[in-house]
C-alpha cells in the first residue's frame, strides 16, 4: 500500500487527434435540458443517461462505464482518494453502439454503487461525468491513458434525467527523460507470451555523478520499487543525487515500475498477472547489464522499497537469494499471513469485514481514529473494478478462476473467508516461504535481511512484521527486523533512516567486493 497515493495514476496508451476531439466535442451538447429530460417521466430517483459518439470510437464498446460524482469545483473523475472518497456508480455493458446510450442509476439493479446507501445521500451541489473504460490494460479508471470521458456536469437530483457526453480520450503521457535519468524498456518474450500482447519491464534509470567523466568506471545498483500506486517516473531526476560515503562509493540507481492492469504485481510470478518475477531476472536484468555500465554481481544488486514496493523487494531477496547482495524493506505490506491487517487468514471462520467478536473491521487509521474500513474500501474497489489494492493481493496471491479471473479471497457480501483460497495463499506468505527453505537458503541471505516498521503503521502492518522478526530470530538468522516507536506509514521514513540505509549498501557492496 501507499499512503500517499489515491487509488488513480497515468500511464499511457493511446489517444485522438485535436480534429477528433474537436469534432467530438461539436457532436456532444447532450447535457441541454431540452435533451436531458427527453423519453423519460421525471420520478424521485436519481438517474443518468450516457453515450459516445462515433467520432470517439466506430466499434461498439463492451466493458464497465462510469459516472463520476463530486462537490462543485472538481473534476469527478479525478476527484476521490483513499482517505476521501467521492461516490460514484457503475455498470457492465456488452456491444453498447456509438451513440445508443445506456442508464445508471441506484435504482437499477445492474448499477454498482458507492456507498451502497447511494441512493438516500444528499448530492446538493455535486457534479458528474462520465467515464468509459476503454482501456483494459490501464489499472487506473478516471486518469487511464485510452479512457474516455466527458465534461462535468452540474445537476440537482430531482428525478429528472441527466444525460452525460462522453467526447474526448485521456491523452498518452511520454516518459520524462534527461541526460541523467534514462527509461528503460525491455520486452519480455514470456510476459508477452502469456498476456498475447506486447508487455515491456520498464525502469528508469538515473546515473551517477562521474557516469560521463569516469567511462570505464563500473557501478552497482539500488533497484527501488514504489508502492501502489508508483511508477517509474519517481525515478526521474534532473540531476546525479549527491554521494556522501566517505569510501567513494556511487550507485546507478533504477526504479523499477510495478503496474499492471490487475495492480501492483509486486514482481511475484503469479497465474493471474504473469511471471513479473522471472521476466525482471531472466529479462531485464541482462538488459539492463548491456546497456549500462553496472556490475554484474548479487552483491552488486541491492534492493529496496516501501509499502508494496517494500513487500516486493523483500520477496524478490528471499526467492532470488543468489541473484541479489540485500534488501532494505520498509512498512512492507503484509509478510505472514497470520496476520493480514490484524486478519489470520488461516483461521477457520475467519471473515474480512467483522473480527472474531463482531465488530468491523478497520483498513487504516490516522491520529488515533479509524479512517477507512474493510468493508466499506473492498466495496469502492469492486465499483471501480480490476486494479485496486484489495484487487491486486488477489491478482498475485490467487489462483485463476474458471471465469479467467482470480479467485476471491473473501465473499464480497458476508466478508467470510473462503478457506481454499486461503490455502493457495500460502506460496506468497513470506514467512512460510523462510521457514520452509531456511535449510536451502540461510548462507545466501546472510547479512541481506533489512525490515523497518513503524509501531503505529496506518494499514495495521507492524502486527505481520513482529511475527516474521520472530520467526528469523527461531530461526538463528542474522536478519534486522526493527519496529520504529510511533512511526506510521508516512513517518518512517525520516531522513536519518534513509541516510542509514545508504550507508549500510555501501557497506554491504564494499564487504562483497573484498574492500572492507
Amino acid at each position: 500500500m501507499n499512503l500517499a497515493r489515491a487509488a488513480e495514476a497515468s500511464p499511457p496508451r493511446t489517444m485522438l487527434s485535436r480534429r477528433t476531439l474537436l469534432q467530438g466535442m461539436a457532436a456532444w451538447w447532450l447535457t441541454s435540458p431540452s435533451r436531458a429530460g427527453a423519453g423519460r417521466a421525471p420520478d424521485e430517483r436519481l438517474w443518468f443517461e450516457l453515450s459516445f459518439p462515433r467520432s470517439l470510437r466506430t466499434e461498439p464498446f463492451t466493458g464497465r462505464v462510469y459516472v463520476f460524482l463530486a462537490p462543485k469545483g472538481a473534476e469527478p473523475r479525478t476527484a476521490g482518494s483513499w482517505f476521501d472518497p467521492q461516490p460514484l456508480l457503475a455498470k457492465e455493458v456488452r456491444h453498447l453502439s456509438p451513440g445508443s446510450s445506456v442508464s445508471l442509476s441506484p435504482a437499477d439493479p445492474e448499477t454498482l454503487c458507492f456507498p451502497r446507501d447511494l441512493a438516500t445521500r444528499d448530492l446538493t451541489g455535486f457534479c458528474a461525468q462520465a467515464v468509459l473504460r476503454f482501456n483494459p490494460w490501464e489499472r487506473t479508471v478516471g486518469q487511464g491513458a485510452g479512457n474516455a470521458y466527458g465534461p462535468v456536469v452540474e445537476f440537482v437530483p430531482s428525478g429528472r434525467v441527466v444525460v452525460l457526453g462522453v467526447d474526448r480520450l485521456v491523452p498518452e503521457t511520454p516518459l520524462p527523460q534527461s541526460k541523467w535519468s534514462r527509461p528503460l524498456l525491455v520486452r519480455s518474450e514470456r510476459l508477452s507470451r502469456f498476456h498475447g500482447r506486447e508487455v515491456f519491464v520498464q525502469g528508469m534509470v538515473l546515473l551517477p555523478a562521474s557516469y560521463f567523466d569516469q567511462p570505464r568506471r563500473r557501478y552497482p545498483v539500488i533497484f527501488t520499487i514504489p508502492g501502489f500506486g508508483g511508477t517509474l517516473r519517481e525515478g526521474y531526476r534532473r540531476e546525479p543525487i549527491p554521494e556522501s560515503h566517505p569510501q567513494g562509493v556511487e550507485f546507478l540507481r533504477v526504479t523499477l515500475d510495478p503496474t499492471c492492469p490487475l495492480g501492483h504485481h509486486v514482481f511475484a510470478d503469479s497465474a493471474n498477472n504473469g511471471p513479473w518475477g522471472t521476466a525482471l531476472v531472466e529479462d531485464f536484468l541482462p538488459a539492463l547489464d548491456a546497456e549500462f555500465r553496472t556490475i554484474p554481481a548479487p552483491h552488486a544488486r541491492l534492493l529496496t522499497g516501501h509499502s508494496s514496493g517494500g513487500w516486493s523487494s523483500l520477496w524478490l531477496q528471499t526467492t532470488c537469494p543468489e541473484v541479489f547482495g540485500g534488501v532494505w524493506s520498509t512498512a512492507p505490506d503484509p509478510v505472514d499471513f497470520r496476520d493480514f491487517q490484524q486478519i489470520n487468514l488461516y483461521r477457520p471462520g475467519e471473515n474480512m469485514f467483522v473480527d472474531p467478536q463482531g465488530e468491523r473491521r478497520p483498513l487504516a487509521r490516522a491520529g488515533g481514529r479509524v479512517r477507512l474500513w474493510y468493508d466499506d474500501f473492498c466495496r469502492m474497489e469492486d465499483v471501480l473494478g480490476p486494479g485496486g489494492q484489495l484487487h491486486s493481493f488477489e491478482a498475485v496471491f490467487s489462483p485463476r478462476g474458471d471465469d479467467g479471473r482470480p479467485r476471491r479471497l473473501w465473499d464480497r457480501e458476508t466478508g467470510r473467508i473462503d478457506a481454499d483460497v486461503a490455502a493457495a495463499w500460502t506460496a506468497y506468505d513470506i514467512r512460510l516461504w523462510l521457514t520452509d527453505h531456511w535449510s536451502e537458503w540461510a548462507p545466501s541471505l546472510a547479512g541481506k535481511l533489512h525490515v523497518f516498521m513503524g509501531t503505529e503503521d496506518t494499514f495495521y502492518l507492524e502486527g505481520s512484521t513482529r511475527l516474521l522478526a520472530a520467526a528469523l530470530r527461531e530461526l538463528g538468522s542474522d536478519a534486522v527486523v526493527e519496529l520504529h516507536e510511533g512511526k506510521d506509514h508516512a513517518s518512517l521514513l525520516t531522513r536519518e533512516l534513509r541516510a542509514r540505509i545508504r550507508q549500510e549498501m555501501a557497506e554491504l557492496f564494499l564487504r562483497g567486493s573484498g574492500q572492507v
